[in-house]
């Protein structure tokens, strides 16, 4: 089936098939009445879900959730030194799941981009140009120093040899780097772009165990975007308390996605 631009399905060759397939069966299973009307019962209910929704659901312009879905009520916007940079791999844009652009509509001095591969141009303006021109942090001569948020271990260390942390100065503003993906995902990210692999690491310190229950995580000690991204704030800028009420957000979110996964089960039982 092929997408159209409108979002629905092109419907043809779809169509085609389900007729083919009946006609197919109907001779194969003449002498089989029961199996002939579950194929009828089938073919009709596959038919249908073939048929496209004119209507479409109303999205929120600012989450970009469908409106029953809306999430904004768990923005919280919070001022915040570091800057913030959730480069976002393309899969994650429509996940439900995603937790990146609740917290870049929460922290004012953050940018969503979405990519997988960078050209080396676009890159070097995404982790050094001011987001802000006429922000007061530029017009005093600091300059922009990007750190990525993601882990070290010793084999990684052993392909690519990033810069210490230890190397920022106070004539830096510091602008945190974050890979939205899954952790295979954002690691391909990283082999992809080389500029990301010359960054300096911000690994986490003993971070708390995750409340982002609605994921499985591959390994333990995984963190979603969201509370890695303030757990590493709250380490640069040496204020745990501050990104208390981001967390509690988070967990109201987390909270409203368990129950809508709720629901969908219940009306699939009752199916």
């Amino acid at each position: 089936m092929l997408l159209s631009d409108g979002g629905g399905y092109n419907l043809l060759p779809a169509r085609t098939g389900v007729f083919i397939d009946f006609v197919v069966g109907y001779f194969f299973s003449k002498n089989c009445p029961a199996f002939f009307l579950f194929l009828v019962r089938y073919k009709v209910s596959a038919f249908a879900m073939l048929t496209p929704n004119t209507s479409k659901r109303p999205h929120c312009t600012r989450c970009l959730r469908p409106q029953r879905t809306c999430i904004c009520q768990w923005v919280t916007p919070l001022e915040h030194d570091v800057e913030v940079l959730f480069l976002q791999h393309p899969l994650e844009v429509a996940n439900a799941k995603n937790t990146a652009r609740l917290l870049h509509l929460s922290l004012p001095r953050s940018r969503l981009v979405v990519g997988e591969t960078f050209s080396e141009h676009e890159l070097q303006a995404l982790l050094h140009a001011p987001f802000d021109s006429e922000n007061e942090i530029y017009a005093s001569g600091k300059t922009v120093h990007p750190i990525l948020l993601y882990p070290e271990n010793a084999a990684e260390r052993a392909f690519i040899a990033a810069p210490a942390v230890a190397q920022i100065t106070a004539e830096t503003h510091i602008r945190l780097i974050v890979l939205d993906g899954t952790w295979r995902k954002s690691r391909k990210m990283l082999y992809q772009n080389p500029l990301l692999q010359q960054l300096p690491r911000l690994p986490l310190r003993n971070p708390p165990p995750s409340h982002y229950r609605i994921r499985k995580a591959h390994k333990a000690g995984q963190l979603s975007s969201f509370e890695a991204t303030c757990y590493a704030l709250m380490q640069l800028e040496g204020n745990a308390e501050k990104y208390t009420p981001l967390l509690t957000a988070f967990d109201g979110f987390v909270a409203q996605q368990q129950a809508y996964a709720g629901v969908q089960t219940y009306m699939h039982e009752r199916e």
